[in-house]
């Protein structure tokens, strides 16, 4: 099969494509045809620190936490799910490639109403809004939630889920353009924090819940929005993963801090998320209430283009490699 490696730590020219072997699957794991891939902060994180994640073996690694396909081998203790099922998954990497060993209890039917190729662009956003909105966060009908990045992969999908389940809906985003994208779609209150100051706009909203991927001196900034007893939920540091914070703060308004990586979550924790998002969540598509929102798509040769305009950060919604 083809597959992209990171051949080294650096910049989107590390990608190269290769000839790999298919992989063959464990006892408990399904091999995926795969259609499409979508990318993720995470692998340009993995791109210039391969030392942290490569294959001690061969120097090297496929990046990719998510996909979409067609189950073409099943391992022996398999039972639910058939060679032939169409289906999105969530893996710990190897997305960029025709096929892929995945557990079984990671992949989900593919939503009704949505393509084999745009179900690519859900299983690392949904189940990164479930884990840390909804579980760590426990947001709940009627409570208020703010998410920086409104237009990126998570941003997208985390604000329809929560405004569907119930929330009042707040977001962040960088241009007029991805203001106007979020606005038409009657996303809640979007605020362009380089023309103005989100933390004046909001401080008398307090907020519930506030999903952070910036980190540095937003992280006070979000503690003084935050209603009592609210809760900080930290999935990246794009600013800074340093923060100084008055406690105070904390500790008066009975505040919650938390994060999560998904990425190094067990694999048991990722099945309970699936379980959920299955039963909650993937009905919200069959209802047209959310929808993936995908903005190119490239082939598998082009991931070093992709990864750059994932860089970029000028896109809206998710980028995903095509196997075509």
């Amino acid at each position: 099969m083809k597959a992209i490696h990171i051949t080294k730590s650096g910049g989107p020219e590390v990608l190269q494509l290769q000839d790999t072997p298919i992989p063959l699957p464990k006892s408990h794991q399904v091999v995926i045809k795969v259609k499409a891939a979508g990318l993720n902060r995470s692998d340009i994180s993995t791109r210039e620190n391969l030392g942290a994640y490569g294959n001690v073996a061969t120097g090297t690694m496929i990046p990719g936490l998510e996909v979409s396909g067609e189950i073409v081998e099943m391992g022996s203790t398999v039972t639910n799910h058939q060679i032939g099922d169409k289906v999105c998954a969530l893996i710990p990497s190897g997305g960029y490639a025709e096929y892929v060993a995945v557990e079984s209890s990671h992949c989900l039917p593919i939503p009704e109403g949505i393509s084999l190729i745009d179900a690519a662009a859900l299983p690392e956003t949904v189940f990164t809004v479930w884990f840390n909105v909804f579980h760590l966060g426990q947001l709940k009908p009627g409570e208020k939630l703010l998410i920086h990045g409104g237009t990126s992969g998570i941003g997208s999908i985390g604000l329809q889920m929560a405004k569907a389940l119930g929330s009042t809906i707040y977001s962040t985003v960088g241009s007029d353009e991805k203001m106007a994208f979020l606005n038409a779609r009657q996303l809640g209150t979007v605020i362009n924090y380089k023309k103005q100051a989100f933390e004046t706009l909001l401080k008398d909203e307090n907020i519930d819940v506030i999903l952070d991927m910036v980190g540095g001196d937003y992280t006070q900034k979000n503690l003084d929005l935050l209603n009592h007893k609210g809760r900080l939920v930290n999935i990246n540091g794009m600013k800074s993963m340093d923060a100084q914070i008055d406690l105070l703060t904390v500790m008066r308004k009975n505040l919650t801090l938390t994060g999560s990586l998904l990425k190094p979550q067990s694999d048991a924790v990722k099945t309970m998320i699936a379980e959920a998002v299955e039963q909650t969540i993937w009905p919200l598509f069959r209802s047209k209430q959310i929808e993936p929102i995908v903005y190119k798509t490239f082939p598998l040769k082009a991931a070093s283009e992709a990864q750059q305009l994932m860089e970029s950060s000028t896109h809206i919604g998710k980028i995903l490699l095509t196997m075509d």
